[in-house]
């Protein structure tokens, strides 16, 4: 009889390796390989005959297709992110870290759609029943009827859900809770997650529920688990934020049926997760319109315009290499712009710290930003406050020519709205708004904007002379 051959499995990445080794070749990471047994959960060993397969039915790309409607959860930011609403059938991961409210929104999600006589069930491998049901009724949804469990096996959890009336959707939270009694190997593990995924998106499919999975994240941000997870379920959802802040995003990375560049934002309370439905307001609330350094960006997140101040502080060093720190931003993107300010602006920065924050703890990442970027670090440099009515937006080369960007009406209405009345934007830019021509300061440089920051400083001076 042949020996049983094993592998060496990372339980960070999934690489299989054929000796254990403390570090991991694919991701770095020490202490992750595990012993598991590769021929467990497909079915057999390798003497096993495989069962001979069936022909499948065959279509076109002009066949007749059913369109299923969307579940839709009365939530308005939950259903912009997932594109309208649950898709039947579908398998959805939901991941954040711990506290952030993962469970709360989707019990907020399982408690609306039962109320408009949908079938939930709530499948919970982390907390008991009891514990459930507390959340719930602090949530004031306890008057819903969601069907609730408390399990593990996977294969328990099927036969509970293969009972009575197909469930419209089922939330398994979480997934590394889950092992099947066919995979001989720890629940968490590489092997016991892809078969628990695999096993629910079977039934997903087979059935046209729709399931929701929560998946725990590493202490990089990334959701725990092999990364075939993600490759695998038809849409990944993040939630982002800072215990510190009271409001959550809730970000897609994946979808097959909608956007992926759509964000919901919420606020968290004592009652769980509150809507946000004017995100400009939130982030720009408590502004100093007075203080240097400070710039209002027009950004995008997919079809939604967001407000949002730049700050930054730029102060002399002793140090031999100064100091550069960002929060919100990309650090390489921040020295590219001191690079060009430096290079074709003249603006000397190697003498000094420079800081630069996102407020309210809203991470960008279009290169739009650009422009308010390196206003807000000349305004803080030149001690100058900034029009308190005028937003920013652009994209900067390398040669400093200010590159326009999409979305200029979108972007110029939500700040017209807000009562900002001017706007500083490429000179490119396409879409513009009749009636707010003279309103708006176009720019072919990032030269042409430190020149009208330096004139406006000189304007300012003849004035305190006069």
């Amino acid at each position: 009889m042949a020996k049983a051959r094993t592998q060496f499995i990372c339980q960070n990445c999934g690489t299989v390796h054929s000796r254990w080794a403390g570090k991991c070749d694919g991701c770095g990471e020490w202490n992750t390989i595990i012993e598991e047994d590769p021929t467990a959960g497909i079915g057999g060993g390798p003497s096993r005959a495989p069962k001979k397969g069936r022909p499948v039915a065959l279509t076109t790309l002009s066949g007749e297709i059913e369109d299923a409607p969307r579940i839709e959860t009365g939530i308005s930011e939950l259903d912009r992110v997932t594109g309208g609403g649950f898709v039947p059938g579908s398998a959805l991961l939901v991941g954040g870290d711990p506290g952030i409210g993962k469970s709360t929104v989707l019990m907020q999600a399982a408690a609306a759609l039962a109320r408009r006589k949908h079938r939930v069930i709530y499948v919970s491998g982390e907390e008991a029943v009891a514990q459930v049901c507390l959340r719930a009724q602090r949530l004031g949804a306890a008057d819903s009827d969601v069907l609730l469990a408390a399990e593990t096996n996977v294969e328990d959890i099927l036969a509970t859900l293969s009972e009575g009336k197909r469930p419209d959707l089922v939330i398994i939270d979480s997934i590394q809770t889950l092992w099947s009694d066919i995979v001989d190997s720890a629940p968490g593990t590489v092997t016991q997650v892809r078969t628990g995924v695999q096993a629910m998106i079977r039934f997903a499919k087979q059935t046209g529920t729709a399931v929701v999975l929560v998946g725990h994240v590493t202490k990089e941000g990334q959701i725990a688990g092999p990364r075939v997870v993600e490759h695998m379920v038809d849409a990944v959802l993040y939630f982002e934020g800072d215990r510190g802040h009271h409001y959550r995003i809730l970000r897609t990375v994946k979808n097959r049926f909608g956007p992926t560049d759509e964000i919901g934002i919420f606020e968290m309370s004592d009652k769980g997760l509150r809507e946000v439905a004017n995100p400009s307001e939130l982030f720009l609330g408590e502004r100093n319109e007075k203080s240097p350094g400070a710039a209002v960006f027009a950004g995008m997140e997919g079809t939604r315009p967001v407000l949002v101040e730049v700050q930054a502080l730029v102060a002399p060093t002793s140090l031999g290499t100064p100091r550069r720190a960002v929060v919100g931003w990309d650090s390489a993107r921040l020295s590219m712009i001191l690079a060009v300010l430096e290079a074709h602006c003249g603006v000397r920065l190697g003498q000094h710290d420079v800081y630069l924050n996102i407020a309210g703890g809203y991470r960008i990442s279009e290169p739009a930003a650009d422009l308010a970027v390196a206003s807000a670090l000349v305004s803080s440099l030149a001690g100058l406050a900034l029009p308190a009515d005028c937003v920013y937006f652009g994209e900067v080369s390398l040669s400093g020519a200010v590159r326009p960007v999409a979305h200029t009406a979108q972007r110029l209405k939500e700040a017209e709205k807000l009562g900002f009345s001017q706007a500083v934007l490429p000179s490119a830019s396409t879409e513009l708004p009749r009636n707010g021509a003279g309103r708006w300061s176009e720019m072919e440089s990032l030269p042409d904007l430190v020149a009208r920051i330096a004139g406006s400083r000189r304007t300012l001076q003849q004035a305190d002379e006069d």
